[in-house]
């Protein structure tokens, strides 16, 4: 059996000074220091709403890398909500006031919109749909279908004029974060295209700070985002098979193989350390395929040490 070389970061708890909060998600930890945001991605990984029994090694470096590159690199379009990333697993930022809207937007026919179109309908959010699309087709143009943050299980699709109806954002607020999605999503696809890749379809979301809207979270992640391989692409949707995506699909698929889906009375399959090791490869792969830059390995040897230092370090100079 290989074995796992590089340490990985599951839970952590840091306590640093000037703290006033802290939040666990699936993969995130989120710290408030100070009025900022340090947010640590931690190499945690999930599927099927579950958290998998083993971390990742490399997953939480490869995954705030590739937001923190399109946060710098979509800057001229949105402000968004970070500072700095003072060490490869940490991002830090601006406490933003979250918008309870997520900004979805689809430039093909694909995963959720695709399973309502397969079952006949032929509306999302309020978005008519063409008649006679075949999965993984362009829309004549990307599409905005917004859904509402939930606190507790999914989110839910919502209209644009049932946002605007119950004043869930203000209508100058929403336009202007139409208009910035649309924007976000043409770069996205420009970057996407120079890797021989196409963005299928990703979802922002924003935040208020001082009064004007920011970019917040992570963008075109393989976590937020869903890409297919350019090379072949008409060729399958011409005979109609399925496309060849970059995700994290194939953990999902290894899940079913081995009689997991999430539902009740299914156990979590026990994950070898090939397993593991495949999983880490493949993140690395991502990261490199998506931004088109070598991946660097940052020292694990004093995993924890080392991204408490950094942080400290960090905040100790502002």
């Amino acid at each position: 059996m290989e074995n796992i070389e590089h340490k990985a970061l599951n839970y952590a708890d840091f306590t640093f000074p000037g703290q006033t909060n802290f939040y666990r998600g699936k993969v995130r930890d989120v710290y408030t220091v100070d009025g900022k945001l340090v947010m640590v991605a931690s190499d945690r990984i999930s599927a099927f709403d579950h958290i998998l029994p083993r971390p990742i090694p490399f997953k939480g470096q490869v995954l705030n890398q590739i937001a923190y590159y399109f946060l710098q690199a979509t800057r001229d379009i949105v402000p968004n909500w970070v500072l700095a990333s003072p060490d490869a697993n940490v991002a830090v930022g601006l406490a933003c006031e979250p918008v309870k809207i997520e900004m979805v937007i689809r430039g093909y026919l694909a995963g959720h919109a695709w399973r309502i179109y397969k079952a006949g309908g032929r509306t999302i959010c309020g978005v008519a749909m063409p008649d006679g699309m075949v999965e993984g087709q362009a829309f004549p143009e990307p599409i905005i279908t917004p859904a509402t943050k939930a606190e507790e299980g999914h989110d839910e699709d919502i209209s644009r004029a049932e946002i605007l109806a119950q004043q869930l954002v203000p209508e100058s607020d929403y336009l202007k974060m139409e208009a910035y999605t649309k924007a976000l999503f043409k770069r996205g696809t420009e970057m996407a295209a120079e890797q021989g890749l196409i963005l299928v379809d990703t979802k922002y979301e924003f935040g208020k700070y001082k009064g004007e809207i920011y970019l917040i979270d992570e963008i075109h992640t393989p976590d937020s985002s869903r890409y297919y391989y350019a090379d072949g692409y008409v060729e399958r949707l011409e005979k109609g098979e399925r496309q060849k995506q970059l995700s994290k699909e194939f953990v999902r698929e290894w899940l079913m193989a081995h009689g997991f889906q999430g539902k009740e009375g299914q156990l979590m399959p026990f994950m070898p350390d090939a397993f593991v090791k495949l999983v880490s490869d493949r993140y690395i792969e991502l990261y490199e395929r998506i931004t088109g830059k070598a991946f660097e390995k940052a020292d694990t040897s004093q995993l924890e040490e080392r991204i408490e230092k950094n942080i400290l370090d960090y905040l100790k100079n502002q």
